[in-house]
């Protein structure tokens, strides 16, 4: 399978190595099966970059898309207004399964089930897991739409055949199901969507109030209950500002996480007013101290 990619938003795994310097792991790690379009920072509005993704799409028809609606693991990277909207009539006009990595951002994240929800467009297929159990079971899953379980299950095969022949040791394990079980009561009794949907607009009025005007800010993005500030980078040495600040937040009972340059604050749903103020206070802090 050949894959279509946002530079900006590709979560960087090669030959076991993570890491936050994507040029320089593109350069010594180089990935050849990537067709690298419509990276974020060359800016454009959603049209324009969907019609790159059409135009790349015309040499991969009957392969999936992949997108995460917000680009968590990245550094919260927001889809432009109207741009998810956009990838799916593209798909629906050239026969493409548009499929959602919801790893971060369901169960809650956006103050709703999914990002699908929030921003209303329904995926062919959607993978999901962390905060299915609360992050401390591992758990995935993935949902589908209709038509795809039909194609799987209404098939030739003999009866005593498994349709969807896939497994793991580890599947179905009755503590996973259990913990998710858990956390979806409690999820929908303390009504935890509506929460993380009101601390949202909280954390991202905090954080641009704060960030603002500090010292080596390049950017500031909130969206659902994260956010994130994003700094110039030390020259060659991608990453280390910001991942100096982040121990230094630690020390002082902060956790914030970095991803290249970004910091990123995605505090739990139950998260009060002050602890948001401490967390923005102590990130400022440490963002001038590292001037």
């Amino acid at each position: 399978m050949r894959r279509i990619t946002r530079r900006d938003w590709l979560q960087w795994s090669a030959a076991g190595l993570a890491t936050p310097a994507i040029t320089w792991a593109q350069d010594k790690y180089p990935i050849k099966s990537i067709n690298w379009i419509c990276p974020y920072a060359a800016g454009g509005n959603a049209d324009t970059r969907s019609r790159l993704v059409a135009k790349a799409m015309a040499s991969l028809l009957g392969q999936p898309i992949i997108v995460e609606p917000v680009a968590g693991s990245a550094g919260w990277f927001l889809p432009p207004k109207g741009y998810l909207k956009r990838l799916r009539e593209i798909c629906d006009k050239h026969g493409i399964l548009l499929i959602f990595d919801e790893v971060i951002t369901g169960f809650g994240r956006m103050g709703t089930p999914f990002a699908a929800d929030f921003y209303g467009v329904v995926p062919d297929m959607l993978n999901f897991a962390k905060c299915v159990t609360n992050g401390v079971i591992p758990l995935g899953g993935v949902v589908c739409r209709d038509f795809i379980y039909d194609a799987m299950m209404n098939t030739n095969a003999p009866e005593h055949g498994i349709e969807f022949f896939h497994g793991y040791t580890y599947s179905g394990h009755p503590v996973s199901c259990a913990a998710a079980i858990a956390t979806m009561t409690l999820l929908k009794e303390e009504k935890l969507f509506e929460r993380a949907a009101k601390m949202g607009p909280v954390l991202g009025d905090a954080m641009h109030s704060a960030m603002k005007g500090l010292p080596n800010v390049i950017g500031i993005r909130s969206l659902g209950l994260a956010a994130v500030v994003e700094l110039a980078p030390l020259a060659g040495a991608p990453g280390k500002r910001a991942y100096d600040i982040f121990l230094d937040c630690y020390q002082k009972g902060s956790l914030v996480r970095p991803a290249g340059d970004n910091l990123v604050l995605a505090p739990p749903y139950i998260v009060e007013n002050h602890h948001i103020d401490q967390l923005v206070s102590t990130l400022a802090a440490s963002i001038k101290q590292h001037a």
